[in-house]
């Protein structure tokens, strides 16, 4: 393990309490382990490594965030995604594979969503025009994958911008009526189960909240 992975582990651990740490397994109903240590102690962990090792690169961040993803720790997960989210400067379309198999192997909304919102979706919106085709094409894919955490990252990736008044609303409303077609066809899924139809839900949510005027 590297040095900030040590680090950013025993913070952790310190920070743990065990009866968070089985109050939150039982509200998650995950199978992974968890520390207890509360979301805050988990921002300022991520800080404190920006301070203690100053200057990593793009590949120190990705190689870290892999490193503390590979335990099926919790809050070494989630202090994967507060790595990626506080470093989303360096990163680039080519970065997408690799958070896409975070969220294959992520199984919480907790993990998948943040993944979504807050790395994905700045990440695209930052890039360049070829670039950013690319990144959209990857992004098609993953609407359209078998997966359904992933389809669900992929509905959720626009959210900030267009909540903020930019984003793509009409790629963003064409793959929402694929999918709820789709959805509608197959009839096998119990639709307050549906991961997909409640990340579309809760983008037409937000949005009938800060952009009215936009509707499916």
């Amino acid at each position: 393990m590297s040095d900030a992975g040590t680090f950013v582990d025993r913070t952790l651990q310190a920070e743990g309490d065990p009866y968070r740490a089985a109050a939150e397994k039982g509200r998650l109903g995950s199978d992974l382990q968890f520390y207890g240590a509360s979301v805050g102690a988990v921002r300022g962990t991520i800080r404190d490594v920006a301070h203690r090792y100053p200057g990593l690169t793009r590949d120190d961040i990705i190689a870290l965030s892999s490193e503390l993803w590979a335990m099926p720790v919790f809050e070494r997960r989630l202090a994967a995604v507060v790595l990626l989210q506080s470093n989303l400067r360096v990163l680039d379309n080519s970065d997408l594979t690799r958070i896409e198999g975070f969220v294959r192997s992520a199984y919480l909304r907790e993990l998948v969503d943040p993944l979504a919102i807050d790395v994905v979706g700045p990440l695209v919106e930052r890039l360049a025009a070829p670039a950013r085709a690319r990144a959209n094409s990857a992004l098609d894919r993953w609407v359209r994958d078998s997966d359904r955490w992933v389809r669900r990252a992929a509905v959720l990736t626009p959210l900030r911008s267009l909540r903020a008044g930019t984003g793509d609303w009409p790629r963003f409303a064409r793959n929402a009526r694929m999918l709820l077609e789709e959805s509608a066809q197959n009839g096998s899924e119990n639709e307050n189960d549906n991961l997909v139809l409640q990340a579309i839900t809760l983008v037409l949510s937000e949005l009938a909240t800060h952009r009215p005027q936009l509707h499916l």
